[in-house]
């Protein structure tokens, strides 16, 4: 058993050592297709990556990756684009083609086509004296010296070097192209992600007859039946201009029944908790996932620009609305 641990772990080993080498050999080039990709972008263009094989099935990762953090960008595989698929190219374009030996045979028939379009050609390859280099405007250099293959054949270093190039690649333009959190949960409508990033606290809370709401003074066993009135799990106390003053819940009641059951006639104010947890209507609905996260709560009070009372996000409506 150590033995395949310790196998597994010096594949980890190789990799790690590759990707050091491809971070540390990264430059002037690099820039080039970043600035080049900028330009193209701004000028309505669209970045098509290019491959075969492994290198082929990371292009179409690294192209799903742009185009979800706001680089338009699509995968054209060169055999079909040879026999139709080149009209996916346009001259306002730029192709970026994926070989790590720079000869991959049907990639380097489809770059005479692409040049004569008029566009701009980057390579990312492992040999920069390859046949794809010659066609090409910008050559980023991804050379590694060793695959996890005992055979050094296998593509595996090379993969998992290429696909870190492609999220760094990816995440350079996201920073410089100015896409923020908000944009990638409007590209993202279908996910709990983006529900998180585009609901705002408002749109998600509990209001009006499904809010249980008690003053200081109420007693304990009138504060359970408004609750129950609301089916919700807590009051929350407020003084009479509806600031917050604190919140009781069902918990709360278990916990002081449990040692004497007068605590029915107890204000609600002498076992409420003090300064609970709120959020104002505005925020962002990935705010609330964070709060019950570090602070293990169920309910979160909402706050309106004023201060006072607005709202209630319950945990139990979350996974409804499909945020957890």
């Amino acid at each position: 058993m150590d033995s395949i641990i310790e196998k597994a772990k010096e594949v980890f080993d190789i990799e790690i050592e590759g990707l050091k080498q491809v971070r540390d050999s990264l430059g002037d080039e690099f820039i080039r297709l970043i600035d080049a990709c900028v330009k193209t972008l701004d000028g309505g263009g669209k970045i098509v990556l290019s491959g075969v094989g492994k290198s082929g099935h990371i292009g179409r990762k690294i192209a799903a990756t742009l185009a979800s953090t706001g680089s338009q960008a699509v995968f054209m595989h060169p055999v079909e684009a040879l026999h139709g698929d080149l009209g996916i190219l346009q001259s306002n374009d730029i192709l970026v083609a994926l070989s790590y030996s720079g000869e991959t045979d049907e990639l380097v028939a489809l770059l005479p086509a692409a040049k004569r379009l008029g566009v701009t050609i980057a390579a990312l390859t492992g040999s920069p004296d390859s046949m794809m280099v010659k066609y090409s405007d910008i050559v980023v250099s991804m050379t590694v010296f060793k695959e996890a293959c005992p055979f050094n054949l296998a593509p595996t270093t090379t993969t998992t070097a290429l696909l870190a190039l492609g999220d760094a690649f990816a995440m350079v333009l996201l920073k410089i192209r100015g896409f923020t959190k908000q944009d990638y949960g409007r590209l993202h409508p279908g996910g709990s992600i983006g529900r998180a990033v585009t609901l705002r606290v408002c749109d998600i809370m509990r209001t009006g007859e499904r809010l249980a709401i008690v003053h200081p003074e109420t007693t304990v066993k009138d504060s359970l039946l408004t609750m129950t009135k609301a089916r919700c799990g807590s009051a929350i106390i407020v003084d009479n201009e509806k600031h917050l003053v604190g919140i009781f819940t069902d918990g709360d009641f278990r916990r002081h029944a449990e040692n004497d059951l007068r605590v029915l006639d107890k204000k609600v104010s002498e076992i409420m908790t003090s300064n609970p947890a709120s959020l104002h209507s505005d925020s962002l609905a990935i705010e609330v996932l964070k709060i019950i996260e570090n602070k293990k709560i169920d309910d979160i009070i909402v706050l309106d620009a004023d201060n006072k009372v607005a709202g209630l996000v319950d945990i139990q409506d979350l996974p409804g609305l499909k945020l957890m």
